[in-house]
């Protein structure tokens, strides 16, 4: 038997997660945050890594980041929260933990698609309800689905990836009534969005929320974590490896979170760059621009390809999600980046756009 074919089918039919070399480009695909640490902070940052003990095991359970996570974004005292290696983490923990046979995890589509990559990898059914055309979530769709299959895990990001918009509370409500299994509230662009269901948290037995520092701008340390009643996070702890969150990530979050109104500031200068960004957008001839609330726009065009390539040519990388799903036809994603790098990028799409051909 040839060795390759021990690895699982399912497994082998998966397509690997790409990420484009951004190598001496403005990167504006993969919505990162484009400040960097003030000066003092960084610092401050050199002097506390320099004097970690790397040749000890991490904190295995690290009580004060969690307490000064809790502190800094919100979460309810009551609930108990897991600490991953960026949300990717989670959301394979969570996979794993429901992955009986015949169970499923859903969600909607176009969205994140580690959900189903990671549901697959873990033996998870997977079921994507498509949105409506202009993204909306198809509310009868999604519930008719449970009905029927009866999901473990949901899956909800809001906002939503790579639509940027918002699902109604009142839509989110009779999904977590409607769901027989865990509903997870993904809020990856929470900086972003006056949006959150974080606070709800314990409300329902059955809801969770899960949330990454990587688009507050610290995309480099790869933290995420989960909120939700107390015994159901004893349990997913279960199937957390050991020193996940490595000595330095630990330094690093804590002593940004320190000083969280920085990282604040930087998102609500994005807010405004974004606000620009879709104006200008708009008045574009032959560009129409979809509203969001996190920190990228999506946008779609005649030729996406064309302009992608014109674009990158200016030495500028968005993402070209043309091709990814039926509803994202012609569509390209552009991270929020820094005012001139927002400007550079106008201006490029604008010469991109009066290219012949």
């Amino acid at each position: 038997m040839d060795p390759i074919e021990l690895i699982r089918p399912e497994v082998r039919a998966l397509q690997a997660y790409h990420v484009q070399d951004a190598r001496g480009l403005i990167k504006l695909d993969a919505m990162e945050n484009p400040f960097p640490l003030p000066a003092g902070l960084r610092d401050l940052l050199g002097q506390r890594l320099a004097e970690a003990a790397y040749n000890r095991y991490p904190d295995a359970q690290p009580a004060a980041l969690k307490a000064l996570l809790a502190a800094s974004l919100g979460v309810p005292a009551a609930a108990g929260l897991l600490l991953g290696n960026g949300s990717d983490e989670v959301i394979q923990i969570l996979a794993q933990a429901v992955a009986r046979p015949g169970a499923t995890l859903l969600s909607v589509e176009p969205g994140f698609v580690m959900f189903r990559l990671l549901a697959q990898s873990c033996g998870l059914n997977y079921h994507g309800v498509p949105l409506r055309a202009d993204f909306s979530l198809d509310l009868d769709a999604v519930l008719d689905a449970i009905r029927v299959i009866r999901p473990a895990l949901v899956f909800l990001a809001i906002p939503n990836n790579p639509t940027g918009n918002v699902f109604p509370d009142a839509a989110v409500a009779a999904v977590l009534e409607a769901t027989p299994g865990l509903v997870v509230v993904d809020e990856a662009y929470f900086p972003f969005t006056d949006h959150s269901w974080l606070a709800r948290v314990g409300e329902r037995r059955n809801l969770l929320v899960m949330r990454t520092l990587s688009k507050l701008g610290l995309a480099g340390i790869r933290l995420g974590f989960l909120a939700g009643p107390p015994d159901l996070i004893g349990e997913f702890e279960k199937l957390r490896l050991p020193y996940n969150i490595s000595v330095a990530t630990q330094v690093i979050a804590t002593t940004v979170l320190e000083s969280v109104d920085v990282l604040w500031q930087q998102a609500r200068l994005l807010r405004a760059e974004r606000s620009r960004m879709a104006g200008v957008l708009a008045a574009m001839a032959g560009v129409q621009c979809f509203a969001s609330e996190a920190n990228f726009l999506l946008i779609r065009v005649d030729q996406p390809g064309a302009v992608f390539d014109a674009l990158k040519a200016h030495g500028i990388l968005i993402k070209n999600l043309n091709g990814a799903h039926a509803l994202l036809h012609g569509c390209l994603r552009i991270t929020v980046g820094s005012s001139d790098q927002n400007d550079r990028l106008l201006d490029a799409l604008a010469v991109s756009l009066r290219a012949p051909g």
